[in-house]
């Protein structure tokens, strides 16, 4: 039995790592000008944002729209797979706290459930998100990897600025993560209960993370605003010390829904496409994982 466990949790961190790199890598150019738009003034739109794509081609290549991409698969990867197993872990811990082992989770212990495992996520990789950050807002002349990041903040900046906007990162995972897992879920048990099959088809899968992504996303965005400015206020030229003071000048400046929800139509193309991947790889690869494993143990 705990050898059983440990294969189970070994599969949740594998399918995890490897539904994360897929997802982010396929948005990484709309992600890294989301970013760029939430930490300056400039008014979001759908032609800036097209235009800021094509200047960056234009004068840093092709590849540089995936500039930061690998400071986001070194923080991906590890997130998605300590995300998704943690999941399941809380989910199995949670049904049998409320009696529902075996069974789906009824709707509040199954948001619990996602908000935990996104919790738990956060804390652990926050650093690696705050690189991330720097890298996708400055020139390659400033930060040529992950560790020159590390080493310039720590010298420059002190090892506290590693945490800054982790705050406002907690309270935004909570309700992202939280409604994500839980949309997902809920779409995979109506669905059960409805057509008859016990697991949607891949098409499906995608529809019901987007849904979930959608509503994720939409419901924690102005703190996700608020965190990158806070993340890149060293090389930006702003001093934002707390959440509340943070979300005050960006609202006196660019006004409420122009300025904390500033590139929320971008993530409403790209978070339902991440999250839609990121789901779907993530239970596709545990169907394969288990079925290779199944077909393992019978030829022993």
């Amino acid at each position: 039995q705990g050898n059983q466990e440990k294969k189970k949790v070994l599969n949740s961190l594998m399918s995890g790592a490897l539904a994360g790199a897929v997802a982010k890598t396929a948005v990484a150019p709309l992600d890294r000008t989301k970013i760029m738009f939430q930490v300056s003034s400039k008014r979001f739109s759908a032609k800036e944002a097209y235009r800021l794509i094509y200047r960056t081609y234009l004068n840093e290549g092709f590849w540089s729209l995936w500039r930061g991409n690998s400071a986001t698969m070194v923080r991906v990867v590890p997130y998605a797979a300590i995300q998704f197993c943690a999941h399941e872990e809380y989910k199995q811990l949670l049904g049998s706290y409320y009696g529902f082992q075996g069974k789906a989770l009824t709707p509040f212990p199954r948001f619990i459930a996602g908000s935990l495992a996104g919790t738990t996520a956060a804390m652990l990789t926050y650093p690696l998100d705050m690189v991330r950050a720097r890298m996708a807002v400055t020139p390659k002349e400033m930060y040529s990897n992950i560790v020159h990041v590390f080493i310039r903040i720590s010298r420059e900046e002190g090892l506290k600025t590693l945490y800054r906007g982790f705050t406002p990162t907690i309270l935004g995972v909570i309700p992202y993560a939280g409604l994500s897992f839980f949309t997902y879920e809920t779409f995979k048990k109506l669905h059960a209960d409805h057509s008859g099959k016990s697991q949607p088809s891949p098409p499906e899968r995608l529809l019901f993370g987007a849904c979930a992504g959608l509503i994720g996303q939409s419901a924690s965005y102005p703190l996700d605003v608020v965190r990158r400015r806070m993340q890149t206020a060293g090389v930006m030229g702003h001093t934002y010390s707390s959440i509340l003071l943070t979300m005050q000048e960006i609202v006196r400046e660019e006004g409420l829904i122009r300025g904390l929800y500033k590139g929320l139509s971008m993530n409403w193309v790209k978070g339902p496409i991440a999250v839609g991947i990121s789901f779907t790889t993530f239970d596709l690869t545990q169907i394969l994982l288990r079925k290779l494993q199944h077909g393992t143990n019978v030829e022993r």
